[in-house]
Parts: C-alpha cells; structure tokens; sequence
C-alpha cells in the first residue's frame, strides 16, 4: 500500500512540474526593412493654407469663404468670383474682387458693411485658386492648364509644363493674350532668354494667357 502512495505522488508531482512549465515566447517579428535603405513614410497631404497667399491677386475662377463674425446668416459664404472679376455680397451688392489681395478685399468688404453692420469682423479664405491658370500649348512634355498660385514668368510657365520638345521651334514661341474683344501677340525666343539676351521678352503672364510653342 505504501508503494502505490509513492507512485501515485510521484506521477502528481511529474504532473505538476509539467503544468508549471513556461510556453516557449515566441521571438518578435524582425523590423521591415526600407528598400533601398529609404525611409518609407507616407506622403504630406498639401493644403492650400500651407503656402503663403499674401501677396495672391486674386483671378475670376478662384473660390472664396467667407465669413461675418456673429452675424447670423452670412457664415462661411462660398462664393466665386465671375468671369468680370466681381462678386456679389449680402447687403452691399456687386464688389470688385479680381487684382486684389485678400487682404485688399477684407479691407474693402469691411469698409462697405460698416454702413449696415456695427464694427464688422471679417474673414476672407481662399478655398482654390483655379482662376489663375495659363495654358501651355503645343510641342512641350505636359502640355494644358497651368495652376500657380503666384504670377509667373514664360519660362517658369515653360518648366512647369515639362520643357520644350526636341521638336519645338525655339525661336517662334508667342504669347497670346486676351483683353476684352483685343488679342495681343507677344513673342518669345527661348535660345535668346536661356542665354542672357533679350530678357524683356520673359514677361509676366497674366490669367488667362495662352503660351504656344510650335
């Protein structure tokens, strides 16, 4: 009898040590490692507010918000500036909007609804600014509608459509403009300006513009 008890706590005790025993951790994955030792990380997501548009003019085209402090009715406004470069405003009507800063155009709202409304707080945001766009036509890389959010110059227009062609005709670039019913030509010799020479050719464009390289 007392050989079975001490078999029997002899299996208890194999039993128990056997329970007791830690599972085998499992070692953690190993880091993934960047390809090409490059970091990959996930790509910025641009917004408008992040480039400075202080000195913008505005375009007809472009999208405004904006907004009336405590004044019910007149939040958030979206509003867009027409093809005559006006918009229109609750209260005051028809305001010029096209060639003015933001700024210009706050001061000028203000300035306006003072008559209606005591001491106005205004705010003015820029949600796009699709109406400052040149198009870029012809024998260059990515030919059609430009988008800046600053005036531009023919070359830096040119850059921004991928460059000329091996094809394009160098020296028979024009620029042409549109004023009403006028259409103004410019031309523009590319070889000329690259090198240093005739560089009032290089104008500033206005919205609107067309750049055509043959």
């Amino acid at each position: 009898m007392k050989q079975i008890i001490t078999l029997f706590s002899f299996c208890l005790l194999c039993s128990t040590t056997a329970l007791a025993e830690p599972e085998t951790p499992i070692p953690p994955a190993p880091p993934i490692e960047p390809i090409n030792n490059t970091t990959i990380s996930p790509a910025p997501t641009v917004t408008i507010e992040q480039t400075n548009y202080a000195a913008y003019q505005l375009s007809p085209g472009d999208a405004l918000e904006i907004t009336v402090w405590k004044e019910e009715g007149l939040q958030q406004l979206q509003i867009l500036i027409s093809p005559d470069g006006t918009i229109i405003f609750p209260l005051i009507g028809t305001v010029g909007a096209a060639g003015k800063t933001i700024t210009e155009l706050k001061d000028n709202l203000t300035s306006r609804l003072a008559d209606y409304i005591s001491d106005p707080s205004i705010s003015v945001k820029l949600l796009n600014n699709q109406g400052n766009s040149i198009f870029v036509i012809g024998k260059v890389n990515k030919p059609g509608q430009v988008f800046s959010g600053r005036r531009l110059d023919v070359l830096q227009a040119l850059s921004l459509a991928g460059g000329l062609t091996v094809f394009a005709k160098e020296g028979s670039i024009s620029i042409i403009r549109r004023t009403g019913d006028q259409v103004k030509v410019f031309p523009f010799d590319y070889s000329d300006v690259i090198d240093g020479e005739d560089l009032e050719q290089n104008i500033l464009l206005e919205p609107g513009d067309t750049v055509t390289v043959p």
